[in-house]
């Protein structure tokens, strides 16, 4: 059996072992392969595990023995699944790992923005001391209101972070949930988005990214928020209309943004539209890591190992995430949990 894993640079070591323990030819590419090489790759492959590295239906036709793709991770955007379902070929991810991690490191983003820690961190470094001048002065979260743009299961870890850990104030946007659901939880829910960003003393991102979202946090949206408003994303990082977001920074009418996710990954110091934003104490560019500590990549091996080895078994595959584009496959050799 063979199997490919793209996106080396995130390493995985017992993933990597684990598949080559089970007698399992492992090949391992690296980020930004392109496509004419991993159509080569995946030739003979039985399976294939991917992070970011786009799966389109070239590369599907390309590996008429594929029995499964692995995202090992949660987004499932770079997938062709319907080219996938079409072969019979079941599309699975690891939705439950970094739920509560990816939450921490939010709420981490956040709270670093209110208390200015960036900005006067930098200044220490600099100057060995600073004094309580009014460009210092952090805020509070106890009172402040927080609004989360998406209420799954990170956005609710963030509400409860904020409300019951920190006594924020905490509202959600989120056609998905019904009042009743984020009433019980503490939260308020507010159904137009824009109503929600003039109340915010602190904005949260925790949706899916698909055609209804893609662009959802634009000027208008950005517009709508105070100047001291703080903006953290998480999730996706097309959510936000980056260029809209650098003039809204560039423009001083934001208090902070804290990213860990961008629509083009890696970074650039320049010729990215983000390159504006280095070297800004008001903002935090997080290299996509808010998931990655130790517990978190133990149960990354764990799930990932378990979903290779219902695919090389031929046993049905087991689908925990609740994302429709997965949950919808019509395939027979599925396990809906």
């Amino acid at each position: 059996m063979k199997a490919v894993r793209t996106d080396a640079e995130l390493e995985c070591p017992e993933i990597d072992a684990g598949l080559r323990a089970r007698g399992v030819d492992l090949v391992i590419l690296p980020d930004g392969i392109g496509e004419d090489a991993l159509c080569a790759a995946v030739a003979d492959a039985d399976l294939l595990l991917m992070c970011y590295t786009p799966v389109t239906a070239r590369v599907i036709a390309a590996a008429p023995r594929l029995r499964g793709i692995v995202k090992y991770g949660v987004g499932i955007d770079a997938i062709d699944i319907p080219a996938a379902s079409a072969r019979g070929i079941p599309v699975v991810n690891v939705p439950e790992y970094a739920e509560e991690t990816v939450a921490e490191g939010a709420f981490a983003l956040m709270i670093a923005l209110m208390k200015r820690l960036p900005a006067i961190g930098g200044a220490m470094q600099e100057q060995g001391w600073i004094w309580p001048e009014s460009r210092w002065l952090g805020r509070d979260i106890a009172g402040a209101t927080l609004g989360l743009v998406g209420f799954g299961r990170i956005g609710r870890s963030m509400a409860r972070m904020a409300g019951q850990g920190f006594r924020a104030r905490v509202l959600a946007c989120d056609p998905g949930v019904d009042e009743a659901t984020m009433a019980a939880v503490g939260v308020e829910k507010v159904s137009d988005l824009h109503a929600m960003l003039r109340q915010c003393d602190m904005v949260s991102i925790h949706t899916v990214l698909n055609d209804k979202t893609r662009g959802l946090i634009d000027a208008a949206a950005l517009a709508c928020l105070p100047a001291s408003a703080i903006l953290v994303n998480a999730s996706r990082g097309a959510i936000i209309d980056e260029a809209a977001l650098v003039q809204a920074v560039l423009a001083g009418q934001l208090g902070g943004v804290g990213l860990d996710v961008f629509s083009s990954e890696p970074l650039a110091r320049e010729g990215h539209v983000m390159s504006p934003l280095f070297g800004r104490p008001d903002v935090i560019l997080f290299p996509h890591l808010t998931f990655f500590t130790v517990e978190a990549m133990r149960r990354l091996t764990q799930d990932t190992l378990a979903r290779c080895d219902e695919i090389l078994a031929g046993r049905p595959v087991t689908i925990r995430s609740h994302d429709p584009r997965l949950r919808s496959q019509k395939l027979s050799n599925l396990r809906i949990e």
